[in-house]
């Protein structure tokens, strides 16, 4: 499963998930900008405020890095 902590004004998130549908990926997005709880879980799995982080499966990816993703997914 992808997990995808982001913000809705975030322009890398929205870049990110774009190319997740591109690719037929299915994802789950958590916006922590209004989720408290979602957000301290973020910080606890890759220790950053920065958004997007990815969550593929407990392996952490921050930011739209696309060569790991490609690797993992």
């Amino acid at each position: 499963m992808i997990k995808i902590y982001s913000t809705p004004y975030c322009t890398i998130c929205e870049s990110l998930k774009s190319w997740l549908k591109e690719s037929d990926k299915e994802y789950e997005n958590i916006d922590v900008s209004e989720n408290e709880e979602a957000r301290n879980e973020m910080i606890k799995k890759a220790n950053t405020l920065s958004v997007p982080v990815v969550d593929i499966d407990g392996e952490i990816i921050i930011g739209f890095d696309l060569k790991k993703l490609k690797e993992k997914i």
